[in-house]
């Protein structure tokens, strides 16, 4: 029992993060042509494509890749009820639980995200096209930090800063909302 519910988060949250990643890339206006771009535009488009017919943009957040979103945690979610035997939720219940199932995603991609740039960045040498889109997706939030902190004798804290305050903001958001987060 254990064993398909670890199947069935891992695999509805690993799909949820790419659909997180479209809506962030096209948020962020990062590289379209990029090889890491195309795989989340790939990987999420068969249904997204469709769904732009009858749910429009809202300025620049592409509704319907958050309506997808919601929905796919949302499926995960009456999933695993109906697997626990807890029946399917009320459907505000499952409404609250699918935004922050979403919330929750969007926190765990971004600390996986500046982990992996913060890895890259002792290793690569530059150049690398996945370390150009997470340039793309984290700088926005890392500026501020350099501007108050800069980097010091050739160590930028603004990552380190960023994990810091990612994880208190997810502590707090899990004493508040409990085990979701």
């Amino acid at each position: 029992m254990n064993a398909t519910v670890f199947l069935i988060e891992t695999l509805f949250n690993l799909y949820l993060m790419v659909i997180i990643l479209r809506i962030w890339l096209q948020a962020a206006r990062a590289d379209f042509y990029n090889p890491f771009s195309q795989f989340v535009v790939k990987a999420t488009q068969p249904v997204i494509a469709p769904l732009r017919r009858f749910v429009p943009s809202l300025g620049s957040l592409d509704s319907a890749s958050l309506l997808f979103a919601f929905v796919v945690a949302g499926i995960k979610i009456a999933l695993l009820n109906t697997f626990f035997g807890a029946g399917f939720p009320p459907m505000i219940s499952l409404l609250l639980t699918a935004v922050l199932t979403v919330l929750s995603e969007f926190l765990s991609l971004l600390f996986f995200i500046l982990i992996i740039r913060a890895i890259l960045s002792w290793v690569s040498q530059g150049g690398n096209p996945i370390e150009y889109v997470m340039q793309q997706l984290t700088e926005p939030m890392l500026a501020p930090i350099r501007k108050i902190i800069p980097p010091m004798g050739g160590l930028d804290l603004s990552v380190l800063i960023l994990i810091i305050a990612l994880q208190f903001l997810r502590i707090l958001l899990g004493d508040i909302f409990g085990p979701i987060f």
